[in-house]
């Protein structure tokens, strides 16, 4: 599927009711989710993997793997309004992917239940703790924590702690993406009526399944 294609379908879910401050949430775009999601295929071959969406959103990104062949995905999200939204979008994508889906209503935590089956892959925007500090850390331990043998991250590319803590679980970390993200005028807080920062898309991975020419090799 092309870029474009993916863009457009993703661009017909409900999209994330960003109501909440606490919990930046800040919704991913349809079209930088699709060229992230292609370039995860590209790498990693989504169809017949078991995904965990982590701090699921709308599930923009969950999505994107169903309709790219996707054998199951796992939706947590902490926020009951967005829930629904996630509930919604799936009854509208069922019709299109034989892909299973569940959808957990959790506030994520080291203690929270693992899944009975490791996920092949986890994708996940978490919060950047930008307005509530260390907010992404519950998230990011919980995912580094289940074992899986890859995790795709979108986070700030000012943060230095993720490559840090991945190291903490024994992951590696390569760079697949860094992009700009808007930032549109959602909370009353914000003054311009647009904005962005530069994003990077990590993808965290086991000793020696790196799959990313280094810089000096490119």
């Amino acid at each position: 599927m092309r870029p474009k294609h993916l863009a457009i379908e993703l661009s017909k879910l409900r999209p994330h009711p960003s109501t909440s401050v606490e919990l930046e949430q800040y919704a991913t775009e349809g079209d930088l989710a699709a060229y992230w999601i292609l370039g995860i295929d590209q790498v990693d071959i989504i169809e017949g993997k078991r995904i965990l969406d982590l701090g699921a959103g709308n599930g923009i990104l969950g999505f994107g793997c169903l309709l790219l062949g996707a054998q199951h995905v796992t939706f947590v999200e902490s926020d009951v309004e967005v829930i629904e939204v996630i509930e919604e979008n799936a009854e509208r994508i069922s019709t299109r992917c034989e892909g299973e889906v569940e959808v957990r209503h959790e506030h994520i935590s080291l203690q929270s239940e693992k899944p009975s089956v490791v996920p092949d892959l986890v994708v996940m925007n978490p919060p950047w703790g930008v307005q509530t500090a260390k907010a992404d850390r519950p998230l990011l331990e919980y995912a580094f924590s289940l074992g899986t043998p890859v995790i795709h991250l979108l986070h700030s590319a000012k943060s230095k702690h993720v490559e840090a803590l991945g190291r903490d679980f024994g992951y590696e970390s390569e760079a697949l993406l860094e992009t700009d993200f808007r930032l549109p005028p959602t909370y009353l807080h914000h003054t311009k009526k647009k904005a962005s920062t530069t994003v990077r898309c990590w993808r965290f991975h086991r000793p020696g399944d790196a799959r990313l020419p280094k810089e000096e090799d490119s």
